[in-house]
């Protein structure tokens, strides 16, 4: 079982960022990251043409509870606030993501702008000079065409491995650092894409792509040349679009959209598990399985609700809102600190753990 330790709501300095850029549909321009022993996160989040960081702290452990579970923000210190220097996009970011880099002091930071230009970072997050090394791969086609919102994530087992997607050109650009490995072709226009953390059906998952494409969950492996890539298609709600998916350690897929249901399929049958309705009030852009307990999920309505129950019983374990419209939407990649971005300004970050009752089975 698991339970809100605390809510934060931290404020972005006027002189830092006075008015975000709008952005696409998608929540995907926050991460964040817990720093050393857990007494302040990092929150890195994009407006136009700059990526941002916001050292929130987290030491105090208060928590108070609303109607029909809904937690209530406390106010958070901002310890220091700055502009991430190595990120000179000329469009609009549409993406920012962090993964866990060498080294319990290293990050890696990856941003794509609305054309498909990749940059990655490498973020020391001990000294006071936060970069260590980066570098910058402009789209394959020359950045031809009208721009939209781009994603990217990175190979959970080969970091060096980067997949973008580009939602209007319809394609998914592999990348090995700055190398071009290849280019997949989608039908619909993509709109999430994700390296499964693992892939029962032999597969090394370290080349297997899963991707929202209007109605369907696409899942693709770059090696073989067979349809194009594509291993299997399954379709999602009719007349509808799918905007989010995540993947467990265990393998499975959950993906959500205009229905407002999250559906979660098992890979080893590509049959529905469990599909979890009324989740949410408006479409779904954000999903996340906790990394503490799997049979819990935290879904992001395109409002200013985020919603955290169990999948399999459609049951609600707690909620908590923003004071406007999100703008971006992360969970930290190995604890359960959710953080969502508001167009006010406002950050709110989420601690929740493991009720100590359930663990001793009183």
């Amino acid at each position: 079982m698991l339970s809100a330790r605390s809510l934060r709501k931290a404020s972005v300095p006027p002189s830092l960022l006075s008015d975000p850029s709008p952005g696409c549909l998608q929540p995907t321009r926050l991460a964040v990251h817990v720093n050393g022993d857990g007494g302040s996160c990092s929150a890195y989040f994009a407006s136009g043409c700059r990526v941002y960081k916001l050292e929130i702290s987290m030491g105090e452990e208060i928590l108070s509870r609303g109607k029909e579970s809904l937690l209530i923000p406390i106010n958070a210190q901002v310890i220091s606030s700055s502009v991430v220097d190595r990120c000179p996009h000329r469009s609009e970011i549409q993406s920012v993501v962090l993964a866990e880099g060498e080294g319990d002091s290293c990050l890696i930071l990856g941003t794509v702008d609305s054309y498909g230009h990749l940059i990655v970072s490498r973020l020391d997050t001990v000294a006071e000079d936060i970069d260590r090394a980066s570098y910058s791969v402009p789209p394959h086609d020359s950045g031809v065409g009208e721009g939209g919102w781009a994603g990217l994530c990175f190979s959970p087992t080969h970091q060096s491995t980067v997949a973008v997607a580009r939602e209007l050109c319809k394609s998914i650009d592999i990348y090995d650092q700055d190398i071009h490995i290849r280019s997949l072709r989608t039908l619909w226009y993509p709109s999430s894409v994700r390296f499964p953390q693992y892939f029962p059906q032999g597969s090394e998952s370290s080349s297997i792509l899963a991707i929202t494409e209007g109605p369907q969950l696409s899942i693709w492996d770059f090696r073989m040349h067979n349809n194009g890539g594509c291993v299997q298609r399954v379709s999602g709600p009719i007349g509808g679009i799918l905007y989010s998916l995540c993947t467990s350690p265990s393998g499975l897929i959950a993906v959500g959209g205009t229905d407002r249901a999250v559906t979660i399929y098992d890979p080893r049958r590509w049959s529905a598990l469990s599909r979890w309705v009324g989740c949410s009030k408006y479409e779904i852009t954000g999903l996340s399985f906790s990394s503490v307990d799997q049979s819990f999920m935290y879904v992001q309505g395109v409002d200013y609700e985020i919603t955290c129950g169990r999948w399999r019983e459609s049951k609600r374990a707690f909620s908590f809102r923003g004071d406007s419209n999100w703008l971006g939407f992360s969970k930290c990649a190995n604890t359960d600190v959710v953080a969502g971005w508001c167009e006010s300004g406002s950050i709110f970050v989420a601690d929740v753990r493991q009720d100590l009752l359930s663990v001793i089975g009183v």
